[in-house]
């Protein structure tokens, strides 16, 4: 069976940086921080009381304001990011098959602030009046009820469910996306991932994991990849949305074409609940999936967008699996991560990296790794890699690696490159 080739042809964002996909990509190159005190719930008592918020938002701009009664916060971000693609790819164009399009959205925790509020409010008034839920409690709080959302609001009948591989959950769910529309399932899949967990379970079960900077003193320096003295992530959150869709459906139509997805990999860790590999062995056996996938050879590969975390033990067995998998040529690839300025968004930070990946395809630039001092520089880090330091870099990227890594040991990587006939 002749496998279909997969474009990109729509795009939607609400990050950190930017509330739409160009403002947050020219922020990513500008080098900015999206980080800033907490603004969600008073955090003065916790450990890390800074995050990556989405500012300025208002979800009853763009959805009807019952509806939005209806979804939580990390619902809401998808469904408007999701909107922002879908217009960009003109899927609602007469002539479309809606049976044939999908909707694959991730979340790796989704309504989290849901479950505190009624948990809460139970746990506060259940002695004394019983067990009052709202009725809209389980459907607001479950991982996949975005992907019903958006396939509702649009009437989307083809393959629709979400993905959770914590923080592997976006980069799997445009895997599936991928694949389903190459096996010809589907014609297009509207994809990507949301979350929104910057409330006081998320950022306490964190700190109990000492897996967050408390660098409360610097919020905007605090996300450093790969410098000596990164303390751990900054969280983010927000939604990032693709429209994938199947080259000759998307040429027919004249749909504007980013790029192409051509490979995905994924592989387990099995090795520790939370902590990656410290060779990065899964993290190895990812990205050469995805390069076999492709049917290509690591010198095919320009730029890497890395998970690059900012946590001690993460960013040095990454870097490891690149020098396993590229050898040589890791040098002369560009590396960097994009969570120095947009924070770990989760479930949703596949999407917006292969978003980066996308654009960084498109434009033939390379977005930093922002908060690097040359006093800074971690020994044992693998010699000899660009790491795109504090500032975006032109050149060529004929094709793009991102990886993204969750805890439970799950390993996703996508590979894009320059649409071509």
């Amino acid at each position: 069976m002749e496998l279909k080739r997969v474009v990109v042809t729509g795009l939607g964002a609400i990050t950190p940086l930017g509330n739409d996909v160009d403002t947050t990509w020219n922020n990513a190159v500008a080098g900015k921080s999206g980080a800033g005190p907490i603004t969600h719930f008073d955090a003065s008592k916790f450990k890390t009381q800074f995050a990556c918020e989405v500012k300025g938002f208002n979800a009853a701009e763009h959805i009807d304001r019952k509806k939005v009664r209806q979804l939580d916060l990390y619902a809401q971000y998808a469904m408007v990011a999701a909107k922002q693609a879908v217009d960009d790819a003109k899927l609602e164009d007469e002539g479309i098959d809606h049976n044939r399009i999908g909707v694959i959205v991730a979340a790796g925790i989704g309504g989290l602030h849901t479950f505190e509020e009624e948990a809460g409010y139970y746990a506060l008034h259940g002695e004394e009046l019983g067990p009052k839920y709202n009725p809209f409690f389980i459907p607001k709080m479950i991982a996949d009820i975005a992907s019903g959302h958006i396939s509702m609001q649009y009437g989307f009948h083809g393959p629709n469910y979400g993905t959770v591989s914590a923080c592997a959950s976006s980069n799997n769910a445009i895997i599936d996306a991928f694949n389903l529309i190459r096996l010809g399932k589907a014609d297009a899949i509207v994809t990507g991932g949301a979350e929104a967990a910057i409330f006081p379970a998320g950022v306490g079960g964190f700190n109990a994991m000492h897996a967050l900077s408390t660098r409360n003193d610097d919020p905007q320096g605090a996300s450093r990849p790969f410098s000596a003295s990164r303390d751990g992530f900054v969280m983010g959150e927000g939604s990032a949305v693709l429209v994938l869709e199947e080259l000759e459906h998307a040429k027919a139509r004249g749909a504007k074409i980013y790029a192409e997805i051509v490979g995905g990999g994924m592989s387990a860790d099995a090795h520790h609940i939370t902590a990656t590999h410290p060779e990065g062995l899964g993290a190895m056996l990812s990205m050469q999936n995805a390069l076999d996938d492709a049917g290509m050879k690591p010198e095919d590969i320009d730029y890497i967008n890395a998970h690059g975390t900012s946590t001690p033990v993460g960013d040095i067995s990454e870097l490891k699996a690149v020098v396993g998998v590229f050898g040589d040529h890791a040098k002369k690839l560009n590396i960097s991560s994009t969570k120095s300025m947009t924070g770990h968004l989760l479930g949703a930070t596949g999407a917006i990296e292969a978003i980066f990946s996308v654009k960084a395809v498109e434009n033939d630039i390379i977005p930093p790794t922002i908060n690097h001092a040359d006093d800074d520089v971690d020994p044992n880090l693998p010699e000899g890699l660009d790491l795109t330091f504090n500032e975006a870099r032109k050149r060529t990227v004929n094709a793009a690696l991102s990886n993204v890594f969750g805890f439970g040991g799950h390993n996703a990587t996508i590979i894009v490159k320059k649409y071509a006939e």
